[in-house]
């Protein structure tokens, strides 16, 4: 009796549902998602149509998918991931780390696809809006807050609000992205994005390293003396 074992080939083979969301990002950032059809779909895949809803109960539950597989839910997966939790006590690296991987994210052609299409759709499909901004204001959200107030708590950083320290943070990459990848006629090489996201963290680092409040307490004390009368 033949024995089948499974190929390296095989095993890296993408499965149904992958070659669905991926064929379907591609035909809903060409057509839109309302000239789409789950036919052409169905053809993209080489798969009868009938057959797509085995695997989801309409064209909408594809985008929701797409939604929860891509873009800020891919980041706030990351940060879930044990090469990011290896980095709770590491601020520095964490940032950088976080930093980099989203450079490769938007370098990628599907982010570009995504973002195409979720900015269309996103006020066009009921409970689009809802789902994308739970995954980028509140799971991405939730779980940087919760590694910026683990560093500040281990001593490692001084920030008032952790909350507010990770909206800073992905602020400034957030306009990296616009100025090198979105506003340009071209997106920026990548040695140009990475010496613009080193002198960020750079900048953003020294605003939130370990004893700034004690540094900024002196200053301030210095500057309240500067301005008494010298004792008799």
């Amino acid at each position: 009796m033949a024995v089948h074992t499974t190929s390296a080939a095989e095993a890296a083979a993408p499965t149904t549902r992958a070659r669905i969301l991926a064929e379907a990002l591609d035909l809903f950032a060409q057509s839109g998602y309302g000239g789409a059809s789950m036919r052409e779909l169905a053809r993209r895949v080489g798969i009868r149509e009938s057959s797509l809803y085995n695997h989801f109960s309409g064209k909408a539950a594809i985008l929701e998918a797409i939604v929860a597989e891509h873009g800020p839910a891919s980041s706030a997966s990351r940060l879930e991931e044990p090469r990011y939790k290896q980095l709770a006590r590491q601020p520095v690296a964490f940032c950088r780390q976080f930093a980099l991987d989203l450079v490769g994210q938007w370098s990628d052609p599907r982010e570009h696809q995504f973002q195409k299409v979720i900015t269309a759709e996103r006020n066009r499909v009921p409970g689009i809006r809802a789902k994308f901004a739970d995954h980028f204001y509140a799971r991405e959200q939730r779980l940087m807050t919760d590694y910026f107030r683990g560093f500040a708590l281990a001593g490692l950083v001084t920030t008032p609000d952790p909350r507010e320290t990770a909206r800073l943070f992905a602020a400034g990459l957030i306009y990296i992205r616009l100025e090198h990848y979105v506003m340009g006629a071209a997106p920026s090489p990548r040695p140009k994005v990475i010496e613009a996201i080193d002198r960020y963290l750079g900048f953003f680092l020294s605003l939130i390293a370990a004893g700034n409040d004690e540094d900024n307490k002196k200053r301030k004390t210095k500057g309240e003396n500067r301005g008494k009368a010298a004792p008799d």
